[in-house]
């Protein structure tokens, strides 16, 4: 997933900071009238939108699920914030129980953020079938792919000590379903890549 650095240089891609203050001045006004939050925490908390999405897939977060959730803002969070209230974490809360409202604004800054930073339509590949292609050219095809799309689905799909997403992993129906439905807000459900990704879950 994104680590701190990362995350400010984000915010140097051009019009990315001026629409991020632009978002977090409406989502204080409308969500959380005393939130106290910089532009990096806030574009942070709006990274982490997938993985709160998913969490919420069984209609509410499990403690196992925020503890999860609270490890990643941490990691997020600029200048770290192990040892007190953290400004992500708190944020978190608010984007939890606002997801349904605030969830599409969010997915479409996330989805013009990569575009600013990554050749989307580069990234297609119709002639690409991940039920024919073999294990060996999968992995091929991700390392060959751009270094900030791994980090982008890592850190929306993944947790934070999961970075390879050709290992397979065990998920639930639901959660799987809130996984495409979140690809389609992004618009990354066509991305070989995301679909190597996608065809690693087993669902249970």
């Amino acid at each position: 997933m994104f680590t701190e650095n990362e995350v400010s240089a984000l915010l140097d891609y051009p019009g990315i900071l001026e629409e991020t203050q632009s978002i977090k001045k409406k989502f204080i006004e409308e969500e959380a009238e005393f939130l106290e939050i910089n532009d990096h925490d806030f574009l942070s908390l709006m990274l982490l939108t997938p993985s709160v999405g998913i969490a919420l897939s069984n209609g509410s977060v499990s403690l196992f699920e925020e503890m999860a959730l609270n490890k990643k803002a941490r990691k997020l969070s600029k200048g770290g914030y192990w040892m007190k209230k953290d400004p992500v974490v708190f944020a978190m809360e608010h984007l939890i129980k606002g997801y349904d409202k605030w969830s599409p604004v969010f997915y479409g800054h996330i989805k013009t953020l990569m575009h600013k930073t990554i050749d989307v339509d580069a990234l297609l590949d119709t002639n690409f079938s991940v039920e024919t292609s073999s294990e060996s050219a999968q992995c091929v095809h991700v390392l060959k792919s751009p270094f900030i799309i791994i980090r982008f689905l890592t850190s929306f799909f993944m947790n934070d000590e999961e970075e390879d997403i050709l290992a397979e992993r065990k998920i639930a129906t639901i959660e799987y379903e809130r996984v495409e439905e979140i690809a389609q807000h992004l618009g990354i459900n066509n991305l070989p890549i995301y679909q190597i990704y996608r065809s690693k879950l087993i669902r249970k």
